[in-house]
């Protein structure tokens, strides 16, 4: 199994995932393989011939990053015949009252999702047997995600962030994420978009003081906040319909339930 981005959140929980014990991995840093160049990326991973690729590196503000990194190792996966799992979002729907289902149509509206939506047609030209895991905001407990240090820097009075409280999301642990990616490698008849995220919705003000209970801290100081009075433009409510991936055996723990 070839992972991009072992370094990352999601990376390193894959590696240290007892789903794939039985895998050899090889996960090159980005020092060894940077995903942007096309040539390079081919080339590592069509000598290596892995049976499965699991492309997690990303970059938030980095076009290239983002979409031709998943084109070069969607490209490479497909010329060396290997599963590929990308990962991908919630953030290429726009936002809706209602769960978004595989079937829904994308339209994002931030220039991050339109990224992530540009890149999926991208994996999608160049490996059409590609399974896009798109998730929505992951956490741990092993160690600190991004999310959970933004908590633990506003109740310490480092930052002045602010948690939206109509601002929803369907947190999923890391460790759930990773055990469906190295699952998904050896379900080659899943393909095309796959929704792999936390079975409850939350705003990310109830995150927050979710996140701060499990940190021993008060949950009645995290500091809160509309999309409306901040003037923030992004979706309101990403809900994803994660029912095709459970009947798959693919389950997130709500967080009530990881943070126990």
């Amino acid at each position: 199994m070839f992972v991009t981005g072992g370094g990352g959140l999601l990376g390193r929980h894959l590696q240290r995932s007892p789903a794939v014990e039985k895998w050899e991995l090889i996960a090159p840093n980005s020092h060894s393989l940077d995903v942007r160049q096309r040539d390079r990326v081919i080339d590592m991973i069509t000598d290596w011939k892995p049976k499965a690729v699991v492309h997690l590196a990303c970059s938030r503000d980095d076009r290239r990053s983002i979409v031709d990194a998943s084109r070069n190792v969607a490209e490479a996966a497909a010329a060396c015949g290997a599963r590929l799992i990308h990962l991908s979002s919630d953030v290429v729907f726009p936002g809706r009252t209602t769960p978004y289902r595989e079937t829904d149509g994308v339209f994002a509206i931030t220039e991050y999702g339109r990224m992530k939506a540009d890149a999926e047609v991208a994996v999608m030209n160049a490996c059409p047997t590609a399974v896009m895991v798109r998730t929505s905001l992951m956490y741990a407990t092993d160690f600190l995600a991004p999310p959970q240090i933004d908590v633990q820097k506003s109740l310490r009075g480092e930052t002045r962030t602010r948690f939206f409280t109509d601002e929803f999301r369907c947190p999923a642990h890391a460790a759930d994420v990773a055990a469906a990616c190295a699952a998904l490698a050896s379900m080659p008849d899943i393909t095309g978009p796959l929704h792999v995220a936390g079975p409850d919705p939350l705003s990310r003000a109830e995150f927050a003081m979710a996140i701060a209970i499990w940190l021993g801290m008060n949950p009645a100081l995290v500091p809160t906040a509309s999309l409306a009075d901040a003037s923030v433009d992004r979706p309101a409510r990403l809900v994803l319909d994660s029912s095709r991936a459970a009947a798959l055996g693919l389950r997130c723990r709500s967080v009530a339930e990881a943070l126990r």
